[in-house]
Formats: structure tokens, sequence, C-alpha cells
């Protein structure tokens, strides 16, 4: 005799399996129940907590079909051990696991030296991959209005530039007027030179010295500090070594290069 099944639901009503998504930081997910999306920070026993774009946290229970993923309907479950990921990157955003560099823009972000170049770089480079944004140095900003007309920054192809010392009168300030170009941006810090927008408390120095007129700030520093002062490469490894994250560095110069990313890689 043909044995049948008691299950008598049609299949049209019968719940659809849905896939089991590893909760592994970073991954963005939305609670459809609340609306909630947010990048994930933390997984515990039964809970996984979020984070939203405005740094809001939420926790949620790990439910059978309890999330949205990419508007696909997942089941969050604990990630097996192993490594812990870095939940943020040095710059502070979420960190985004086996994210692929974009193709680079046509927009760059100049900075004036090497030393600008590679501090920006320790700091934000995950976040500039991610965006395709390049940074470029000039070794000085002397030139700098015919090098933005020599880029012909443009709506697709916009232009940022960060300046040492950029303060009203001086002589950065004044060439800075020169740029005119809706589609270029020019911001600055106030510090003589990038070293100084590092905070003195993770060089571990009091603060920075006081370079007397005249004198080449580098050296400067250097003899003051007692470091050696013919190697201010070495110096600046010293304090570039020093750096870890955006919390090593002074809020004047966090802001700027924010705001540089921030334009460069706007819709047109």
């Amino acid at each position: 005799m043909r044995q049948y099944s008691a299950d008598l639901t049609p299949p049209w009503k019968k719940p659809q399996s849905v896939p089991e998504v590893p909760a592994e930081p970073g991954l963005v997910v939305e609670e459809p129940g609340t609306g909630f999306c947010g990048a994930v920070i933390r997984c515990e026993a039964g809970t996984v907590t979020l984070e939203d774009r405005f740094g809001k946290h939420r926790v949620f229970p790990l439910e059978p079909r309890g999330f949205l993923l990419e508007g696909r309907v997942v089941t969050l479950v604990r990630p097996s051990s192993g490594p812990a990921r870095p939940t943020r990157t040095a710059s502070g955003s979420v960190a985004v696991p086996g994210a692929r560099a974009r193709v680079a823009r046509a927009g760059r972000i100049y900075v004036e030296g090497r030393h600008d170049a590679e501090l920006v770089e320790k700091v934000w480079g995950d976040d500039l991959r991610i965006e395709g944004v390049v940074v470029e140095y000039l070794e000085g900003v002397d030139d700098l209005p015919s090098i933005v007309e020599s880029f012909a920054p443009g709506p697709d192809a916009r232009l940022g530039v960060l300046v040492d010392h950029l303060v009203p009168g001086t002589k950065e300030w004044r060439i800075a007027q020169g740029v005119t170009s809706e589609h270029a941006l020019v911001v600055g810090h106030p510090y003589i030179d990038i070293w100084e927008a590092v905070k003195p408390a993770s060089v571990g120095i009091e603060a920075w010295p006081r370079v007397p007129r005249g004198v080449d700030w580098k050296t400067g520093v250097c003899r003051a500090l007692g470091w050696r002062v013919a190697h201010t490469g070495e110096a600046w490894k010293r304090i570039l070594d020093s750096v870890h994250s955006y919390k090593d560095l002074e809020p004047q110069l966090l802001g700027r290069v924010e705001e540089l990313i921030d334009f460069v890689t706007a819709p047109s």
C-alpha cells in the first residue's frame, strides 16, 4: 500500500528555507521589525549588536529569519571562533572585511609632501581604497593655482587639496586664495608641519617645541627634543610609528581630511 504524508499544507504556504549568515563584524543588515539598519559590531550568545551610520547601537536577538541582508531574509548565526577581525578602520569607520579596492576615481586629493601623504595613508588608507581616491603629494604649494588649472577639475573629477599652516595672512593662505574653481576645495590645518598634527602624548612628549623664526622647523624640533638633527627622516619614522588610529591625531587635521574625502566622493 502506498504511504502518504500527513502534511496537507500546500507547498506555497510552507515557510521557505533561508540562508544562515555568520554575523561577522562589519556585516550590514536590517532588522525588519524596527527598520533599524546597521553594521554588526558584536555577536554574543543569543544576541547581535548593530551600529547605524549615526553611531547609535541596538541589540537584537539572534532569531530565525530575523534580518534582511541586501533585501533578502536571512538567519544570522554566531560566527565560528577564529582570529578576531577589526571592526573599525584606523580612521574610525566601520571595517568592511574582504572589501575590494574600487577603481580609481578621476578626482584626487593633493597634499603638500611625502610625510603628509604617508600619514593620510596610514589613517585613512582603507577608506580611500574603498572609495577609489588617490592621494598625491606636491612638494610644496607655491605653484598651487597653476597646478589646479593643469588638473582641470570638473564635476566628475573633483580636486581636494590639504595645505599646511593655512592661517589667514600667511603665505599659504594667500596662495590658496588664488584657487577659484568650484570643483576644487582647498582646506588646511594651522600647524607649521604635519608632524605637529600628531598629538604630543602619542609621540611620548609633553608638547611640540616652539622653534624660533629663521630656524628650519624640523631641525629645531629635533634639536629641542634631543633627537638626531641630521636625521629628520628617522624622526618622522618615530612619529609615524606612534600613530595607530585617528585618536592619535589632532581634531584640526581629522576634520579637514574627512571634508576632502566627502568633497571628492560627492555625487556629480
